[in-house]
């Protein structure tokens, strides 16, 4: 039988629940299950799909919003960190060049949650890509570290032309669709 007593004092207890917090668990535990049944690699596949996608609606909202059919260069890096800071991440230019543009991070959007579930990087790298290559009609994401994998914070550099450099690094490749 329910007490009045205890459903009364429920909402006052201290349980970390609120919905973004629950929604972060629930991707860690989702990337958790498909790293555990595929390994690593496939689940950066999947999740990469998923990213593709939300780097093709986050590029049209700010496109939509900005009044442009495409982003300028000049725009692209405060794109990135715009949207990583509406999502509470801490990304910032590093370094920007013609060819290339540094990001690191100090602060995940998944927060503690993404420690361990390196498939998850997979969103910032996808994301990055995918309004990278809309803008310049290229793009090569080598995520070089990452919370995820224990470092202290994150660094991303973002190729913008297929070069030497970018054809030597470990990355993903992106090209405007």
């Amino acid at each position: 039988m329910k007490s009045a007593h205890a459903s009364a004092t429920l909402g006052e207890l201290e349980i970390p629940l609120e919905r973004d917090v629950f929604l972060r668990s629930l991707l860690r535990h989702l990337a958790g299950a498909i790293e555990d049944v595929v390994g690593t690699d496939e689940a950066s596949g999947f999740i990469s799909i998923v990213g593709m996608r939300m780097g093709e609606e986050l590029g049209n909202s700010y496109r939509d919003a900005l009044g442009v059919a495409r982003l300028d260069r000049e725009t692209l890096a405060a794109v990135l960190v715009d949207l990583k800071r509406r999502i509470q991440g801490d990304f910032f230019v590093v370094e920007e060049r013609p060819d290339r543009i540094v990001f690191g991070n100090h602060r995940c959007p998944f927060g503690d949650k993404v420690i361990g579930r390196p498939s998850l990087c997979m969103m910032t790298s996808n994301v990055f890509g995918a309004i990278a290559a809309d803008t310049v009609g290229y793009a090569k994401v080598a995520i070089e570290s990452a919370i995820a994998r224990g470092d202290a914070g994150c660094r991303v550099v973002v190729h913008l032309e297929p070069t030497a450099e970018s054809g030597a690094v470990e990355g993903r490749e992106y090209v405007r669709r």
